[in-house]
């Protein structure tokens, strides 16, 4: 989401004179995108970024995949994730491919020792269960349940959680995270019929800057491993900044349902899109209003891409025996739909209050190792009865 925004202090031109009071020059680094043809940032440094004192011998993080062809409806129960304290080892990738990663995490503990970059994907990081803060060297963002957190890459962070109850669902894009185009007119702007609004948007706020040295440990991502660096200085010494490339956050509860005579499309739910898939908000709304409408959703095939839905709350007029935290993967190739006796059921309801979150990649999903054990195997028969 694109707005420009700055915080700080920093020279009236780019690439110029700006010194600290006792006349030493500030750092500036230009954080770019797409080489320099993107959206990019200048960040003003207490020190130069490039301050290393040591880099420790990385690990990997790579999903282990245990299926990677199938033609499954599969279910897979989130919540049997078991909270973890450290926020890396938390994140358990579950379903993958070369456009995105989509993990669960129920992290206890905030990230006061360490701070994490992923250097190769955005990350949208929607807060299930739990609050606290998004802080960066670019300001903070209070977060809460329903909160999508939005940290393109290269954007070093911590979460700061208020306690150990705390559940996510994280996606990592290999592409830039957009809102959708048809959503935006020539100048980049939310038009009026656009779901949400620019008003809805949180930005980095209270900037706080970090004039320390010492060592700091940055765990950065990139292809798989986990690189543990040593900076000498603290990576939030940022004094100002300016641009197009920060942390944003959006409420799922701020996303504006659109409806109809008679049911709408899932596109109507589309909240923001990748290379290679889109995320959408469902969220509680009024049923159709056609005097004859079914206001389930009817049977479809998925001929192009996969779906994932992911249950945070609230009923779901579609599906029986469905728990928070549940996951389910519609594989492209076959048809799917309501299960037996709630279509019948949902003529005449008034209205919904059911809270999710949906991915459709374009290319298949694999399942990791960590997918096997939380996996429902009897999901693909729940149409049976």
């Amino acid at each position: 989401m694109p707005l420009y925004h700055a915080l700080g202090n920093f020279p009236q031109k780019r690439h110029t004179v700006f010194r600290k009071p006792n006349g030493d020059l500030y750092a500036e680094e230009l954080v770019s995108t797409h080489g320099f043809s993107s959206t990019y940032s200048n960040v003003y440094h207490c020190y130069p970024p490039t301050l290393v004192k040591e880099i420790n011998e990385p690990f990997s993080v790579e999903p282990k995949i245990a299926r990677a062809k199938h033609l499954k409806h599969t279910s897979l129960k989130g919540f049997k994730v078991k909270p973890t304290k450290d926020y890396i080892e938390s994140r358990v990738p579950v379903l993958v491919n070369n456009d995105l990663h989509i993990s669960l995490a129920a992290p206890q503990q905030s990230m006061t020792d360490y701070f994490y970059k992923n250097s190769m994907a955005d990350e949208v990081i929607f807060i299930h269960e739990g609050s606290g803060i998004l802080k960066t060297g670019y300001g903070q963002i209070p977060f809460e349940y329903g909160d999508y957190l939005v940290i393109p890459r290269g954007i070093i962070y911590q979460l700061h959680f208020n306690d150990e109850h705390n559940r996510l669902f994280i996606t990592e894009s290999f592409s830039p995270i957009e809102t959708p185009r048809r959503y935006r007119n020539h100048f980049g702007q939310l038009m009026e019929h656009a779901p949400f609004c620019e008003r809805d948007i949180k930005r980095p706020q209270d900037l706080e800057t970090f004039d320390e040295h010492g060592d700091f440990k940055i765990m950065i991502k990139k292809e798989g491993l986990i690189y543990p660096y040593v900076y000498g200085t603290h990576p939030f010494d940022f004094v100002g900044w300016d641009g197009y490339h920060y942390p944003w956050a959006f409420s799922i509860h701020n996303f504006e349902p659109i409806t109809g005579r008679i049911h709408q499309p899932p596109p109507v739910h589309q909240t923001f899109e990748g290379a290679g898939f889109v995320i959408c908000s469902f969220v509680p709304r009024l049923f159709d209003y056609h005097p004859n409408a079914i206001p389930a959703p009817y049977n479809h095939s998925n001929v192009d891409s996969d779906e994932i839905l992911y249950y945070v709350d609230g009923d779901f007029m579609s599906r029986k025996s469905v728990e928070k935290g549940q996951i389910t993967l519609h594989p492209a190739g076959i048809p799917h739909g309501p299960h037996p006796g709630t279509v019948e059921k949902s003529i005449g309801a008034k209205e919904t209050h059911e809270l999710a979150v949906m991915i459709d990649p374009f290319r298949p999903l694999m399942l990791t190792e960590q997918a096997l054990e939380l996996e429902d195997p009897d999901y693909y028969k729940s149409w049976l009865y």
